[in-house]
């Protein structure tokens, strides 16, 4: 129990030693009599005259009164506890508590005295001090600066507590006071040399911690003052009369190393942040303009100048411009030496460990000594004010405006993009970034020639591999083009090839990858989308061909984003028409990859192992594979013809292939790509390539597209697959553009040429290649056409609806073709355009689901405004002329197509294939450029919409495979139904196999319940339909391991079963009068084959038996063939009077109805 008490006592004693220390210090140091404790003025303050310190009287309780009473009370409530169980124990407990009162008053008499003795020689120290700052010794101030920055570089040395209490310190004046002493005042390494390196070391332990770094560099004057102490210091040549000692602590030039050191760090350490957007500033957002003068001095002329007074402020709190009075700063600021201020707490250090600090916590310094001291001074310097100006900019928008206004012409900012240090290139790229962000402050004459240098900078560290100053540079670089149109320009003429330097060394990096095609975009739109005016194209065709490999790149690679693909496409399609013929190569290029590409995911989709197909689609998949395998050879054929387009030489002087093809060629970068790379060694091989012409070129595209076309006709996938790598802007290409025209009128113009000249030769040895006879016209007009066809198949999907519709120049073709504005005199391809505009004029109804014409289906007068149909009350509206009401619908047979099967006939009975066979027997009869449903129903019954389909049939396997008849109609049913045919009455015309096409058709829309079709169907014509099979059926089938008949002739055997079943079906609605059926016969045979000496052999293909299906009326048309039954002469001829006055009974019984 008393060891307890004597503990108290001690602790109690502690505490009020401690407390009456810090007071009489207090009352000692106090000017005036005052009630409440005044904080202690500083050094720098100091009246000349000091009044003397009144002592001032103890409280009249004193602690020790209050402690013996405390004691006695707690004796006495233990002894009244324990008298009556320990009555023997009381003299004893007694004696013990006067003996500790005793001791008590004699510890306190002790305490007094000492604390007397304290006080006065406290007071005695201070007037000492007071004497010695006032005196005009500057050696012995200058001691005590350079003992206290000492004492305050160890306080930063400690922890990062004490660097946070050193910086609170006075509300900043003592990192304030460091700031001074370190910039020397323009003496760095005079007399206050010692010092200026203890105040250096302080401050590297100040800036190398993140946690009060930006607290000191964001103080007023902070970046001029390291600036000057950069420019003063010499760490290999030290004051010689300096004489450095124990007392002086650290060396001088390790302590100014040490700052340079912490400086270099915090400008290096944000040198590798890979969004810099995400950089957090450091310094003020309300930078002086003599601050931000400085960094701009330094960065433009490399140095700095200060006058008498720069670094010194003329209103100083103390009124003294020298010290700043840090000495009474840190003496009475107890929360610096190792005291707490805000909790009460004691700190584990003693004031006398405040100075010694045996302990330091280095942790947040990472600075080396002596790392930067073999740099200039300007090249530490000049980083350190690209920082600053760097960390204002991003700090406010009133820096920036501030940095404008004192860099008017942009030549600062210029400078540090050109310097050679990588970090004044980082900064000076931040500080760009920020200023062309920032849209409130106006672009300066200098931006072009920023843009210039940081398109240097980026080429400079792609081939460093310096990711992060490259993606600095470049997103700086994109803000630049984006906003000054000056910029653009400089950058077509000198940029472009800095540009594919970045692409081809950053490749595998889809940020730059991304950041440089929108760049490339922005050079595009300025001309093509903006609509300006420039005479000059924004590339080359040069230029263009030299981007086109990375342009093809960027499309089909997988890992590349859409916006990204988008914008390549976009690019690439402005080349194209930009270059004209010389871009030939590219498009077909382009189209080699795109077919490639389909034919690579259906190999990939049939290597995954999946179960063979079903019975009923082994014939669509043995077409499939036709079809893949006949895409594959095209696509090589098709890699050759880019190799031998590219290769021919537009100057005779440049034929040699080695320097057509070499590395530095335009096209050697799209050459590279597979499969050109392949076609091309195997044609440099060859010693004497065959010639290769327009027409050739032509050829060569034109089957691509069919076969391209055949591949995605059902294929939804497929669609949005080519959809999604651009092929509607190389359809618009093939469209819009005569290249293949104006390569056959170059040939021809050089032919001629070459005529002439060898004509003037005397010598001359004319080859027939040089003849304008063996010049060749090239199926143009047929590319244009099927790339119209597949067009309509993509604009069948949303995506390339909505493309389309936005393409006005496109769309404004489309319409001008389609109603015969533009001479197309192809009907095929006014269809398809008709189709297009149809799809993409349709509105988007959710809730129900849109027409679609797609692949197969042809309008007969695609010239009418057929939209105007798709919504008939909508154009009752609009004017009272009468609209179409009815559908008709044409369906050709064997080897028939969806015009020529319906030309007017010449001859009724002499029809003959020009090539002899059998397969051609329906393409060359009747007048070529005629279609009677087109030139006399039309206007002899105008209440009808007059549509025409196609399939692909074939008599034998040899030339193709084709769909079986049940897979031919629900085929043609479908797109029927998607076009909105059969929501108003409609009658099929047939032909031949066509009649049993649509019976099986109707068959199926039985059995998928599409009742309002079956119900509107209201009248079937057939000519020369099999109704019970064919002759022409018959033989094949018996002879078919020689002729190998094709399934769909396999199904018009005689007395097929299910021939039979579907004239019962068709019998049963004639019955019910839901339809009605007009049949026609042919009476005579027809030449299948024709040889010489007029040998032919002849067969009736339908007769009369199995023409007329037992129902409905049945014309028999004299001398007339198979072939001709549906090819009238005449508007007299029954073949067309008789469906005539057919459709027009229809309509009137469907009008009383």
């Amino acid at each position: 129990m008393l060891r307890l008490l004597s503990r108290r006592r001690r602790l109690l004693i502690r505490r009020f030693s401690s407390t009456s220390d810090q007071s009489r210090v207090t009352d000692l140091s106090t000017s005036a009599p005052s009630t409440t404790q005044q904080p202690p003025p500083s050094l720098t303050t100091l009246p000349h005259s000091l009044p003397s310190p009144r002592p001032r009287r103890l409280r009249s309780f004193p602690p020790y009164f209050i402690a013996g009473t405390l004691v006695s009370s707690a004796a006495l409530v233990y002894y009244l506890s324990n008298s009556s169980s320990q009555p023997d124990t009381s003299d004893r407990i007694y004696t013990d508590l006067s003996e500790t009162l005793e001791k008590s008053k004699c510890s306190a008499r002790r305490l007094m005295t000492h604390m007397k003795q304290t006080g006065a020689a406290a007071a005695v120290l201070w007037r000492s001090l007071l004497s010695v700052l006032t005196s005009a010794n500057q050696g012995v101030r200058s001691g005590f600066e350079l003992r206290v920055a000492a004492l305050l570089a160890d306080i930063a040395a400690a922890n990062t507590t004490r660097r946070m209490a050193l910086v609170g310190a006075g509300r900043g004046v003592v990192v304030d006071w460091l700031l001074e002493i370190v910039s020397g005042n323009g003496n760095g390494n005079g007399d206050r040399g010692g010092t200026q390196a203890e105040a250096a070391r302080a401050l590297a332990h100040l800036v190398a911690d993140p946690t009060v770094c930006d607290k000191v560099l964001g103080r007023p004057g902070a970046v001029p003052s390291l600036l000057w102490f950069i420019f003063s210091f010499q760490p290999k040549k030290p004051n010689k009369n300096y004489k450095h000692s124990s007392l002086d602590g650290l060396d001088p030039s390790k302590g100014r190393s040490m700052l340079v050191a912490a400086l270099m760090d915090i400008i290096t350490s944000d040198c590798d942040t890979a969004d810099p957007a995400s950089l957090h500033p450091m310094l003020s957002g309300s930078a002086s303009l003599r601050d931000i003068a400085s960094a701009i001095e330094v960065i433009e002329q490399g140095s700095i100048h200060f006058d008498n007074d720069g670094n010194k402020n003329d209103d100083g709190d103390d009124g003294d411009i020298g010290m700043k009075g840090i000495g009474m700063k840190v003496l009475g600021g107890t929360a610096i030496l190792g005291f707490s201020r805000g909790t009460g707490e004691e700190l584990a250090a003693p004031l006398r460990n405040a100075v010694s600090l045996p302990e330091l916590d280095r942790s947040n310094s990472g600075t080396v000594p002596g790392l930067w001291d073999d740099l200039q001074r300007e090249h530490v310097a000049v980083p350190f004010a690209t920082w600053a100006l760097a960390n204002w900019a991003l700090a406010s928008g009133a820096n920036r405006l501030r940095i404008q206004e004192m860099d008017r012409d942009g030549q600062t900012v210029m400078a540090a993009l050109t310097a050679p240090e990588r970090t004044v290139k980082w900064h000076g790229s931040l500080v760009a970034r920020a200023l062309l962000d920032d849209s409130n402050l106006p672009l300066t004459g200098s931006v072009p020639d920023w843009s210039s240098s940081l398109l240097s900078t980026a080429f400079d560290a792609s081939g460093n591999e310096d990711v992060s100053l490259v993606q600095l540079a470049l997103s700086t670089f994109l803000v630049s083009v984006e906003r000054c149109d000056e910029s653009k320009k400089v950058i077509r003429k000198k940029g472009l090839e800095l540009m594919r330097g970045i692409t081809k060394q950053t490749e595998k990096n889809i940020n730059l990858q991304e950041m440089l095609v929108r760049v490339l975009g922005l050079l595009f739109e300025d001309n093509h989308v903006n609509g300006t005016n420039d005479i000059h194209s924004p590339l080359s065709i040069e230029e263009g061909q030299r981007w086109s490999g990375i342009l093809v790149r960027w499309i089909f690679d997988q890992y590349y984003p859409d916006s990204m693909r988008n914008t390549a496409i976009r690019i690439l399609s402005h080349i194209l028409e930009d270059c004209g013929p010389a871009s030939v190569p590219i498009s077909q290029g382009w189209l080699t990859l795109l077919l490639s590409d389909v034919l690579g995911s259906s190999k990939t989709q049939n290597l995954k192992g999946n179960a063979p197909p079903p019975q009923a689609d082994k014939v669509k998949h043995q077409i499939n594979h036709f079809n893949a395998s006949s895409a594959l050879q095209i696509a090589s054929q098709l890699a050759s013809a880019v190799i031998r387009q590219a290769g021919t030489p537009s100057e005779p002087a440049s034929s040699d292939p080695g320097t057509i093809f070499n590395n530095k060629a335009p096209l050697a970068d799209f050459l590279s790509l597979e499969p050109f790379a392949t076609s091309l060694r195997n044609f440099l091989k060859q010693k004497n390539p065959p010639k290769f012409d327009a027409a050739d070129s032509a050829l060569a595209t034109l089957k691509a597209i069919k076969a391209l076309s055949e591949l995605c006709s059902d294929d939804i996938a497929c669609q949005r697959k080519i959809s999604n790598l651009g092929a509607l802007s190389l359809l618009r290409r093939f469209l819009l553009g005569d290249d293949y025209e104006k390569l056959a009128a170059n040939a021809t113009y050089d032919a001629s040429n070459k005529s002439n000249k060898n004509s003037n030769n005397s010598e001359s040895n004319v080859e027939s290649g040089t003849d304008n006879s063996s010049i060749r016209v090239p199926p143009a007009a047929h590319v244009r056409r099927h790339a119209a066809r597949l067009l309509t198949i993509l604009s069948t999907s949303p995506s390339a609806r909505n493309l389309i519709k936005h393409d006005r120049i496109l769309c404004k073709w489309l319409d001008d073709c389609a109603t015969g504005h533009i001479q197309c005199n192809d009907l095929k391809l006014q269809s398809y355009c008709r189709s297009v505009l149809l799809n993409v004029s349709l509105p988007e109804n959710p809730e129900k689901k849109n027409r679609q014409f797609g692949d197969g289906l042809f309008f007969l007068n695609p010239e009418m405004p057929q939209g105007s149909l798709t919504n008939q009350e909508e154009n009752k509206e609009k004017n009272n002329r009468m609209q179409p009401t009815w559908d008709v619908v044409f369906v050709h047979g064997l080897r028939g197509g969806p015009f020529n099967s319906w030309r007017i006939s010449d001859n009724k009975c002499s029809t003959t294939s020009k090539a002899g066979l059998v397969e051609n027997i329906d393409q060359d009869a009747g007048k070529e450029g005629t279609c009677w449903p087109r030139e006399w129903l039309a206007m002899d019954f105008p209440h009808g919409r007059f549509f025409t389909v196609k399939y692909k049939t074939n008599l034998t396997d040899w030339t193709g495979a084709s769909l079986p008849l049940q897979e031919v109609s629900s085929m043609l049913l479908r797109r029927l139904l998607a076009a909105g045919i059969g929501t108003r009455p409609v009658v099929f015309v047939t032909h031949s196999m066509g009649g049993l096409v649509v019976k099986q058709m109707l068959f199926q829309a039985k059995l998928n319940n599409h009742n309002e079709f079956l119900q509107n169907t209201a009248g079937l014509v057939f000519y020369s339909c099999p109704h019970f099979g064919s002759k022409l059926a018959d033989m094949p089938w018996r002879m078919g391991f020689v002729l190998r008949p094709a399934p769909s002739v396999g199904e018009l055997r005689s007395g097929s079963p299910r021939l039979m079943e579907l004239n019962d079906f068709i019998r049963n609605l004639n019955n019910k009068g839901s339809l009605d059926v007009l049949s026609f016969s042919e009476t005579q045979v027809t030449p299948i084959v024709e040889g010489y000496g007029g040998w032919a052999l002849r067969m009736e293909i339908v007769p009369i038996e199995s023409a007329y299906p037992g129902f409905g009326e049945l014309v028999v048309l004299d001398a007339t063939d198979h072939v001709n039954s549906c090819k009238p002469l005449n508007k007299s001829d029954p073949s067309y009077a008789e469906t005539l006055e057919f459709l027009k009974k229809l309509k009137s019984q469907r009008d009383k109805n």
